[in-house]
């Protein structure tokens, strides 16, 4: 074969020598004696000669010349006839399998599958086929396959094993770079191009596909040319890490591989027409080979899969899935074969350095979820206990006693730790049906010892602990729930339980000498440990899974119906209590401040022992575990050994412990150290007490325990759907069970636009608040009764009443607020107990639980002291107890009932009024009073000021004329010298008087108050001059030549204009000169010091206004209204164009005589034209304003040149004034059109900043032409002119067609003045206004009718009959006058409304009213001196320019889903994207983020957003971020930020990132927000706001994106 042929011609070679090409193959290999041999030698021959000829790989030719030469061959063989013919046989009587095998896509929703509706009929598909062709195909199969995992798991570089040599073997090699999860792109890109001397381009391409398919050719040639490179790479990246993985290998090796993964590829396509084919591939694949155990092919994969790239590991994980998982029992045996082989795939893994979805461990998922697989490789494979093995060895760090040590992991060591979390989720989703999980190794780790004097050097490892408890969690859970399920199986896990901890405790007393306490009359034995100066542990794995197992014990009952076989005389409920009771007084003392020293470590194993991810396992089980305790033992006893281990003992058992604190002058630390623990240990017998609600220790539910945990969240504040499931537990299946109970607890209350739907707590469900609920509970419904009698012992009733006569003394600081809240809620407690006693004893008067009695006794002598009822009755007056006050009344009269209900039994009796009610109406009563009061006098004061006004009218009346615009201007013009109509254009205009055209406004710089004149200091309006493309209709069309381009005409698509917006924000000239100067100064400072960007580029003149921080890159001028006043009659339309034509040409030949004077004998036809009278061309006006002024004017019309065409700044340049002109046309359109969308009027609904700054635009585009050069803006109008009025002296006119008409209007007003200077015979400004207005509104009209199709297909009519009918009546036939004349209504009417607000800003004419609500058409052609019929002559069927869009997005978020899904990146020759980003703007679907897609933008590499934005949106861009459900702005190459998307699910909140999963549906609201901000080129001034208030998103690489 001749590999140098073209592609074409080896391809019709190879059609006309096919059919006899494989019946030669077909014959040879039937006859064969050795088929392998015959097919190797094949490949050996052919493979080479298609793969691998070059540098660059060809992959057209490939895909072209592999399946002709090596895969039909196959097919031919396998089929024995023509391949399509056979295969078609094969699938025609194919019986499918019952799983449809779809792998799906990345980023592909996955909670349906559109394939699986295929069933199997049962019979074995083997049948259909012949003994010959199942002999075939497993030959073919068993060749291909076992060519294929050779191949894949070749480690020689230099050889090919035995049958594929190549006939010639020549010099060339491969340099092969492979991937790895550890060297950036940035890293390898540097590497690559120092390497092998590549561009940035191509090193960027090597990289990308290195990353997408696990190796890639670096360079091609002989072998010291490839080892060359091969050492670059090494030693540049291995001097942090380890090294890039880089071969040199043979060509041929090469060749084969690749090749290796075609024929696993075939092979995965094959088996897709028949199932037969597939069980005969998986019967090849798992059939065991000579060398015995393991040494199948499917083994081989597996046990090689670290070493292969990741493309190829791709390619046979996917061949795994639509084959050996396809079928019930090659599936179970693929698992047998995966579960023997586990612990070594796993050491592999562990070791590996690419991500678990590559490697083939992410197949247990596959078998370890379906309960058939799981159980039966529990019972036959022991798999549970592999999975343990596995794990516990990966973990060999361990101290004396057997427990897990993580001491400080290296960063290897930390990636290790990470891989083996995974064994947990294979162990998770393993439900275990037998067998118990150890966790002794975890039982006392991690210890921690108080540092005294010295802060601790180093912080200790505690992340790995607690990373092992959130992963182990769930599973620990689910233990307790299958022990649950089988009463036999809750006894043994229990007793082996017990008898672990016995274990992990056996010696906990050993060097501890017994003391014992006494306190009250009680006595009790225990051991002398003080939590503050021994080792302690936070890990008590074992501890609080025989708490779980005791509290189901309770819940099933197990305990009563089966006590003997529970071993309850083994139980020592102080050791049961001991480690979890340390563990609290640790989180005690950690609050009171004693073990700051100890470092953060410390405080963050706390904070995650509350957090709702831990506490389930954690501080709820040591909860239980402390009331079981307490439950078996003597209340008196529990409460002193609670008592030493909070190292209070000492203060509550002396006998005089009351008035201790009143002699001891203690330590201020210690004392306020030992409020603290008082409070803790307070608030932890309140917990003990009344958190019954949990099942096993109260009579409730999970769903009860749910709802309550509900209500007080919502008790803090309303709450969203997300906080509320971020606050409670989740199962193993990450729900809450929120959704069963919400509705009853609680009212959801939808989001407006911004915001997010909130649930607020039903009125009736605040009465379950507990204040000291133990996450943040309340006692209901007890079963285990015993633990009430805490509250009515004497060693509690000694505490409290200590506590009490502390708070005697209002000095001192021997007792905090806190602590006495704690003492009456323990009372207040005690006393709701004994009423619910004495109600459930009423019928038999029979009740041990006698709370009132005991805190009515005084102490025993020789103290003497008071009981706590006498306390409370004297600290009730108390002044220094204000706040208390309330709860001690309740008390005292919950007290008197109690008696009263002791001598009743009576419920009717129980009706109290509480003294906090009295109190409340007595308030309420005063408030009533003071409310009069202030009334009466607030009608005293409006009385006087009546009668002031009344006495001082006329001083009045004429500050209400000064004040009133309207009536100001009704008594200056009268109708002897002007019409009083409000007309804003014309001779008949509405003018200003004096009081109108003063304005006086402030600096907010200075705060200096100003009159702005034309001869005072200029006064400046902060602003923002942008590109823009929101009302483009052609967004294709390419950009300008910014050196070249004439600007003069703007093209009706209007597809990049110039927008100028303003924050209304006023300052001196001055004033912001010396703040810009310093914020230039400010920047050079930061820019040494930090190199990053921030959220304004001063370098390009922006910066935050000094008011509000709203970008702005230059400011505008405010100039005064023009006086005018009424002018003589004026001529009409034809006088005022011969006046004008005659003034052009006057200045047509002035302006070439003055441009060459040379020329004067080849002008003299031209030079003839005189001007008209009173026109002087050589007058010079002088220019009206201050130098200030004049400096502002220059330095905004230069800012709009400069931004609008993309330059650097020239003043000179005759582009100025028309970029000037054409912001504000283009300004003026986009605010019309904002107005439409908005369903608001046109005068009146626009905001103060929106409509400052329309005014101070309009103004200076009528003063800009003083700063220009005259001849240039003259010039400029006389091509402008020449558009509406044709002049054969003016060249390059355009169409008509070409010219968008409010532009030409704007500009031909703005520039007449500088022809208007040099005319002293009288014409009026306001008279040439009007006929450019006229003018122009014909010219629209003409447009309109022209671009008809009506009036096109007139003009197809004319040109068929030349030289008839010529004239309009062809138009009568075209469709009623009444359907016309609205169509041009229609169609004029945005140019209407826009020319409007240009002259209403330009001259200050006051709207009518009408123009204030809903804009009439007659108030509308009144206002600006047109009449209402003008367009009744008009017969056409044009249709008005509509306002753009955002492109439509679809209701439900999963068809965003599956679009980005089957999006794949333009430049990675199909490969997905891993970004997709989706423009709002154009709708085009884009690969962001991501280095495949990057281009050059002046001459800097940006990504696929960055670079659509400048064509699609001039530098502005909005995106959605489709995977991550998240609204992307653009600005710029350096700014963006990210805003909430529109996507909210059925709790009204976002989901960005996808955390959550619910289901999205667009909210239109929130869209039309997005929309909004678009059209009103809010993007940048979002963007900047954003940076503003997080810093972080400044150091974003937007570029990249």
């Amino acid at each position: 074969i001749n590999v140098t042929l073209n592609s074409q011609v080896v391809y019709y070679v190879f059609i006309h020598m096919r059919c006899t090409s494989n019946e030669f193959y077909i014959n040879k290999w039937l006859l064969a004696s050795n088929l392998p041999k015959e097919v190797y030698q094949h490949l050996a021959c052919y493979v080479p000669k298609i793969y691998c000829l070059g540098p660059n790989l060809n992959p057209q030719n490939e895909d072209l010349l592999a399946p002709l030469l090596l895969q039909s061959p196959l097919e031919w063989y396998l089929c024995g006839e023509e391949p399509s013919v056979g295969l078609a046989k094969l699938e025609q009587n194919n019986q499918p399998s019952q799983l449809c095998g779809h792998v799906f896509k990345v980023g592909e929703p996955t909670y349906s599958c559109r394939y699986s509706a295929l069933k199997t009929s049962g019979s074995d598909p083997l049948a259909n086929m012949t003994e010959e062709m199942i002999a075939r195909t497993y030959n073919v199969f068993s060749i291909i396959l076992k060519y294929a995992v050779d191949m894949l798991t070749w480690d020689k570089e230099d050889e090919l094993p035995e049958g594929l040599e190549p006939p010639v073997r020549g010099d060339t090699y491969y340099c092969m770079l492979f991937n790895d999860e550890v060297h950036t792109y940035e890293q390898v890109i540097y590497t690559l191009q120092k390497a092998v001397n590549c561009t940035q381009k191509e090193a960027v391409s090597f990289a990308t596909t290195v990353d997408r398919d696990g190796r890639k050719s670096v360079r091609f040639g002989d072998f010291q040319f490839c080892e060359q490179a091969k050492s670059v790479i090494v030693r540049n990246t291995s001097r942090q890490t380890k090294p890039l993985r880089v071969q040199v290998m043979h060509s041929s090796v090469v060749a084969h591989q690749c090749f290796a993964l075609k024929a696993l590829t075939w092979l995965g396509q094959i088996i897709r027409y028949s199932d037969a084919l597939r069980r005969i591939l998986c019967q090849v694949g798992l059939q065991r080979g000579p060398e015995g155990e393991n040494s199948s092919l499917v083994d081989t994969l597996m046990l090689c899969d670290s070493k292969m790239w990741k493309g190829a590991r791709n390619v046979y994980h996917q061949l795994f899935m639509s084959s050996l998982l396809m079928d019930s029992k090659y599936k179970k045996l693929f698992a047998i074969q995966f579960a023997k082989n586990y612990e070594r795939l796993q050491s592999d893994y562990v070791k590996d350095d690419h991500d678990r979805e590559f490697s083939v461990t992410d197949l247990s998922v596959q078998m370890f979820t379906v309960p058939s697989l799981a159980r039966m490789l529990i019972t036959e494979e022991n798999l549970m206990t592999t999975i343990i093995r596995t794990f516990v060895d990966h973990l060999r760090h361990r101290d004396l006693q057997g427990r897990f040590q993580f001491e400080r992991y290296t960063a290897q060591q930390a990636f290790k730790f990470r891989r083996v979390q995974s064994l947990i989720g294979d162990l998770k989703v393993d439900r275990p049906t037998q067998g118990e999980l150890c966790v002794s190794s975890l039982q006392g780790m991690d210890p921690v010892v108080r540092q005294v004097g010295q802060h601790i050097e180093m912080e200790p490892e505690w992340e790995a602990a607690f990373t092992l408890q959130m992963k182990l969690t769930h599973i620990i859970s689910m233990m307790q729930e299958w022990c649950a399920s089988d009463e036999r199986v809750l006894i043994e896990a229990y007793k082996k339980c017990l008898s672990a901890l016995t274990h992990c405790h056996s010696g906990f007393t050993d060097g501890e000498q017994p003391i014992t306490l006494s306190m009250c009359g009680h006595s009790v034995e225990t051991i002398r440990y003080c939590v503050s100066q021994e080792k302690v542990s936070i890990h008590l794995p074992v501890s609080r899974l025989l708490a779980g197992l005791h509290a189901l014990l309770s819940t099933t009952e197990v305990a009563y119906r089966f006590p003997v076989q529970l071993p309850l005389s083994e139980l020592s409920p102080p050791m049961l209590i001991e480690h979890p009771l340390r563990c609290l007084v640790l989180c005690a003392q950690v609050h009171a401040g004693m073990w700051r020293r100890n470092g953060f470590s410390l405080v963050n194993q706390i904070y995650y022992y509350h957090n709702v991810k831990c506490r389930v396992e954690m501080f709820d089980k040591d909860l239980i575990m402390l009331q079981a305790g307490a439950s078996m033992m003597d209340p008196n006893h529990f409460l002193m050994i609670v008592l030493s281990r909070f190292e209070l003992y000492h203060i509550f058992s002396s006998a005089d412990c009351r008035k201790r604190y009143s002699r001891e002058n203690a330590h201020k630390d210690v004392v306020q150290q030992n409020n603290t623990l008082t409070e803790e240990m307070l608030h932890l017998v309140i917990m003990i007490v009344g958190e019954r609600y949990t099942a096993g220790v109260g009579q409730v539910e999970s769903s009860d325990e749910t709802r309550r945990e509900i209500v007080h969240q919502l008790c803090i504040r309303p709450m969203a759907h997300s906080e509320l499931v971020k606050a409670l537990p989740e199962n193993e299946n990450k729900e809450t069970g929120m959704e069963r109970v919400i509705d009853s607890v609680a009212l959801f209350k939808k989001p407006g636009v911004t915001g997010r739907g909130l649930y607020k707590l039903r009125p009736d469900c605040a009465k379950m608040f507990n204040l000291y609920f133990h996450h943040y509970s309340r006692a209901d419904q007890s079963k285990v009764t015993l633990l009430v009698n805490i509250l009515q012992c004497d060693v509690l009733l000694g505490i409290l009443g200590a506590v009490l006569q502390w708070a005697m003394e209002p000095s001192g600081g021997h007792w905090s607020e806190s602590m006495l809240q704690r003492v009456l809620h323990l009372i207040g407690m005690g006393l709701v107990e004994e009423q619910q006693h004495l109600i459930g004893s009423a019928d038999d008067n029979d009740t041990n639980f006698n709370f009132t009695l005991k805190i009515s006794r005084p102490g025993e002598a020789p103290a003497n002291t008071p009981s706590i009822l006498a306390l409370l009755e004297t600290l009730q007056n108390a002044p220094h107890l204000e706040v208390h006050k309330d709860m001690i009344r309740w008390i005292l009269k919950v007290k008197l009932i109690q008696i009263s209900l002791q001598s009743h039994l009576s419920l009717e009796c129980f009706q109290e009024e509480t003294v906090r009610d009295k109190d409340k109406a007595e308030r309420k009563r005063k408030a009533e009073m003071a409310r009069l009061r202030r009334e009466k006098i607030m009608a005293q004061m409006s009385e006087m000021q009546r009668h002031f006004i009344n006495e001082n009218k006329e001083l009045f009346q004429q500050s209400l004329e000064e004040l009133d615009p309207s009536t100001s201007s009704t008594l200056e013009h009268s109708p002897s010298s002007c019409d009083s109509a409000l007309v804003c254009v014309g001779p008949r205009r509405w003018r200003a008087g004096g009081s109108e055209r003063r304005q006086m406004v402030t600096c907010i710089l200075c705060q200096e108050e100003q009159e702005i004149r034309t001869d005072g200091k200029a006064m400046v309006l902060a602003a923002f001059v942008q590109r823009s493309t929101v009302m483009s209709k052609n967004r294709k069309r390419p950009p300008h030549n910014p050196d070249k381009y004439d600007p003069l005409f703007m093209h009706p698509d209007l597809s990049f204009g110039t927008h100028t917006g303003s924050c209304g924000h006023i300052m001196h000239s001055h004033c912001w000169q010396r703040y810009f100067e310093a914020v230039q100064a400010k920047e050079q400072r930061r820019q040494q010091r930090l190199r990053v960007h921030t959220s304004y580029d001063v370098e390009n003149g922006e910066f935050l206004c000094p008011l509000c921080e709203c970008l702005s890159n230059t400011v505008i001028p405010l100039l005064p209204l023009t006086k005018t006043s009424c002018s003589s009659e004026q001529p009409d339309l034809s006088q005022w164009l011969s006046i004008t034509s005659q003034q052009m040409k006057a200045l047509l030949s002035a302006h070439r005589k003055a441009a060459d004077a040379e020329g004067v004998d080849a002008m003299d036809g031209v030079n003839d034209c005189p001007p008209p009278d009173g026109f002087k061309l050589d007058y010079t006006p002088k220019n009206p304003y201050s130098s200030t002024i004049k400096e502002m004017l220059t330095t905004f019309g230069t800012a709009t040149y400069k931004v609008g065409l993309k330059v650097h700044p020239n003043e000179q340049d005759p582009r100025v004034p028309i970029m000037c002109w054409g912001s504000c046309a283009y300004t003026i359109q986009c605010i019309e059109r904002l107005l439409v969308d908005e369903e608001k009027p046109l005068f009146g609904s626009l905001p103060c900043r929106q409509d400052d700054c329309l005014s101070s635009l309009t103004r200076f585009g009528s003063a800009c032409w003083t700063v220009s050069s005259h001849t240039t803006v003259q010039n400029h109008f006389i091509r402008l002119l020449a558009a509406l009025v044709p002049d054969p002296r003016v060249e390059n006119t355009p169409c008509i067609l070409d010219i968008d008409m409010f532009h030409l209007l704007v500009s031909l007003v703005l520039s007449h003045p500088a022809i208007l200077c040099l005319d002293s015979s009288g014409l009026s400004a306001d008279a040439a206004q009007l006929h450019f207005l006229h003018l122009v509104t014909v010219a629209h009209i003409v447009q309109i009718l022209l671009t008809s199709e009506n009036v096109c297909m007139l003009y197809n009519t004319l040109r068929t009959h030349l030289g008839s009918c010529m004239h309009f009546s062809g138009l009568h036939e075209v469709s009623s006058g009444w359907h016309l004349w609205h169509c041009v209504k229609a169609g004029i009417l945005p140019y209407l409304r826009a020319a409007a607000l240009f002259f209403h800003y330009l001259n200050g004419a006051p709207a009518p009213p009408e123009l204030h609500s809903a804009g009439e058409w007659e108030a509308l052609c009144g206002y600006m001196c047109l009449p209402s019929n003008l367009l009744q002559v008009f017969r056409a069927a044009w249709f008005p320019r509509e306002s753009n869009h955002l492109i439509e997005l679809p209701g439900d978020y999963s068809a965003l889903i599956n679009q980005a899904s089957s999006f794949t990146c333009p430049k990675s020759g199909g490969d997905k994207s891993r970004a997709p980003t989706l423009c709002l703007v154009c709708g085009a679907m884009l690969c962001s983020q991501s280095y495949c897609c990057q281009t050059e933008l002046e001459g800097e590499d940006v990504g696929a957003c960055t670079a659509h934005t400048f064509a699609c949106g001039a530098g502005v861009g909005i995106f959605l971020r489709v995977r991550e459900s998240q609204v992307l702005f653009l600005a710029g190459k350096t700014k963006g930020c990210f805003y909430a998307p529109p996507y909210l699910d059925d709790y009204g909140e976002t989901d960005q990132g996808l955390r959550r999963g619910n289901p999205l549906h667009l909210c239109q609201e929130r869209y039309r927000k997005v929309q909004k901000l678009w059209r009103k080129h809010s993007i940048t001034e979002e963007i900047g706001h954003a940076q503003e208030a997080n810093q972080t998103l400044v150091g974003i690489d937007w570029q990249h994106l």
